[in-house]
C-alpha cells in the first residue's frame, strides 16, 4: 500500500486559500465584513478631508472676526453660509428689540447656518460607529460557525489530527481577524473625526459669539446716526 495514500489533502493556507475553502455562511461572514471595510475606509478619507478643509475654513473666519475684517472675506464653504445668515439677520432691522435681543437673534441665525453644515459633516460618522462596535461580533460568528462544522467534519471522518482539524478552525478564527481588522480602523477614525469635528465646532462658535456682538453694536451705532 502506497504510505502516501492516507496522507490529508494539502490546504492553503493563504487569505485567498482560507477564504475559498470557508463554509459558504463563513464567505457570507467574510464578504460582509469586507464590504464594511471599504464603506468604512470610504468614510474616512472622505470624511478626514472634509475635515481638514473645515478646520482651515474655522482659522480664517476666527482670524477675520479677530481682527474686524470686513464680512466679504468669509469666501466659500462654512464661513460664506454662516455670514450671509448674519448679513440676513443683520439687515433684518426690528426698532423695539434691545442690543442684546439683536445679538441673540443674530447668533441663533449663524448657529442655525452651522449646524446644517455640521450635520453634513457628520454623515457616515455613525457607520464607523456601529461597524468598530459590531465587526468583531459579526467575525466572531463566522468563527463560532466555522469551528462548529469543523467539529461536526471531524465526528464524521473519526480522525482528530492536527492535520485534520487546524485548517477548519483556521479558516473560522479567519474571519474574527476580519472582524477585527474592519473595527479597529473605525473605532480610531470614529473618534478622532469626532473630535475634530468638535474643535471645529468650538473654533465657529466662539467666533459667532464675537462676530454676533460686533453686528449688534454696528446695528445699534446705525440706528442712532439714523435718527439723528
Amino acid at each position: 500500500m502506497d504510505p502516501t495514500a492516507a496522507a490529508p489533502a494539502a490546504h492553503d493556507m493563504s487569505f485567498l486559500g482560507l477564504f475559498l475553502q470557508a463554509d459558504p455562511i463563513v464567505k457570507g461572514v467574510m464578504i460582509l465584513l469586507i464590504l464594511a471595510s471599504v464603506a468604512c475606509w470610504t468614510v474616512i478619507i472622505e470624511k478626514t478631508i472634509r475635515l481638514a478643509s473645515a478646520r482651515r475654513q474655522a482659522k480664517v473666519f476666527a482670524r477675520m472676526v479677530a481682527t474686524g475684517g470686513g464680512l466679504e472675506e468669509g469666501r466659500g464653504g462654512i464661513a460664506a453660509r454662516i455670514v450671509a445668515a448674519a448679513q440676513e439677520a443683520w439687515r433684518d432691522q426690528d426698532p423695539t428689540e434691545t442690543r442684546a435681543e439683536r445679538r441673540e437673534r443674530i447668533e441663533r441665525a449663524m448657529r442655525a447656518a452651522l449646524t446644517l453644515d455640521l450635520k453634513r459633516l457628520q454623515l457616515g460618522l455613525p457607520l464607523l460607529a456601529t461597524s468598530g462596535s459590531a465587526a468583531p461580533f459579526v467575525g466572531l460568528f463566522g468563527t463560532v460557525w466555522g469551528i462548529m462544522n469543523s467539529f461536526s467534519s471531524i465526528a464524521k471522518s473519526q480522525d482528530t489530527s492536527l492535520a485534520v482539524v487546524a485548517p477548519g478552525i483556521a479558516e473560522a478564527l479567519f474571519a474574527t481577524a476580519i472582524g477585527l481588522v474592519v473595527a479597529i480602523p473605525a473605532v480610531v477614525a470614529y473618534n478622532k473625526l469626532s473630535g475634530d469635528l468638535g474643535k471645529v465646532q468650538s473654533a465657529f462658535a466662539a467666533a459667532i459669539g464675537t462676530l454676533g456682538n460686533r453686528l449688534a453694536r454696528d446695528r445699534s451705532h446705525h440706528a442712532r446716526s439714523a435718527a439723528e
